[in-house]
C-alpha cells in the first residue's frame, strides 16, 4: 500500500486561519489530513484523496491522481446548489450535510472562507453561532 500523502502544509495553515478565528474552534489530526471541530463535531476536513486509500472523491469523480479536497457541512438552498454543482464540487454519499470542494490553484480563498463559516454556523450550538453576527 503507498504511504498516505498528506495536505500541504501551507493549505492546512491557510485553512486553519479561517477555521480558528471561529469561536472555540480547535484543529486535531483526523484519520488522514487535518480536521477543525467545534466541540465534539467537526465543520471542515481537509485530505488528500489517493489511489490505494477507500475515497468518495475518487468513487464519485474517477479521478485517481491524489487530489486534494476539503469536506464541510451545508444546508437548505445553498447545500442543494453544491450538491448538484460540477467539480470542484461533488456531494459523497455518506451524509446529508457534507460536500467536498477539490482545492487547488483555481480555488477561491473567499469563498472558502464563507463555506467553513457556514459550516461552523451549522454545526456550533446557537449561542456560539450568534457570536459571529455581533460587530467586532
Amino acid at each position: 500500500m503507498p504511504r498516505r500523502i498528506e495536505p500541504d502544509p501551507a493549505l492546512v495553515r491557510r485553512l486553519a486561519a479561517i477555521a480558528l478565528a471561529l469561536p472555540e474552534a480547535h484543529e486535531e489530526e483526523a484519520w488522514t489530513g487535518v480536521r477543525w471541530r467545534i466541540r465534539a463535531k467537526t465543520f471542515a476536513h481537509v485530505m488528500v484523496g489517493q489511489e490505494g486509500y477507500e475515497s468518495s472523491f475518487r468513487d464519485i469523480t474517477g479521478i485517481t491522481d491524489p487530489t486534494t479536497v476539503l469536506t464541510f457541512h451545508s444546508s437548505g438552498d445553498e447545500l442543494l446548489a453544491l450538491a448538484n454543482a460540477p467539480l470542484p464540487f461533488y456531494k459523497p454519499p455518506w451524509s446529508g450535510t457534507i460536500v467536498g470542494l477539490v482545492l487547488d490553484r483555481d480555488t477561491d480563498w473567499s469563498e472558502v472562507a464563507e463555506l467553513v463559516t457556514d459550516s461552523y454556523r451549522f454545526c456550533a450550538p446557537q449561542k456560539l453561532g450568534r457570536l459571529l453576527d455581533q460587530p467586532s
